[in-house]
């Protein structure tokens, strides 16, 4: 069973920027294309980035475009997501999970625990 461990989210004020990364198990990472997802408290999660298998066509939420990058490291299994210029409405949950790359949908039944980001002077 893969697992995702999400890390390096925290409390930063506005305009400020976070580096989130997602370790995830298993040796066929570099065959998933992965997105980011991130669910606000009475939310529902919502696809923020994704990221395919290979090649440089990546895709953005458009509340982020601009402002996020994802990227991945297939040596090292993990997946990341650069947040610059962050705003309040940047606070959530974020998580990690393979995800078909078209749609956006999750492959993976189990998340991980997830990564708080909080947005706030």
């Amino acid at each position: 069973q893969v697992q995702l461990v999400e890390s390096g989210g925290g409390l930063v004020q506005p305009g400020g920027s976070l580096k989130l990364s997602c370790a995830t198990s298993g040796s066929t990472f570099r065959t998933y294309a992965m997105s980011w997802y991130r669910q606000a408290p009475g939310k529902e999660r919502d696809l923020v980035a994704s990221i395919p298998s290979a090649g440089s066509i990546k895709k953005y939420a458009d509340s982020v475009k601009g402002r996020y990058t994802i990227s991945r490291d297939n040596t090292k299994n993990t997946v990341y997501l650069q947040m610059n210029s962050l705003k309040p409405e940047d606070t959530a949950v974020y998580y990690c999970n393979a995800a078909n790359f078209v749609t956006g949908a999750p492959a993976f039944v189990s998340w991980g625990q997830g990564t708080q980001v909080t947005v706030s002077s």
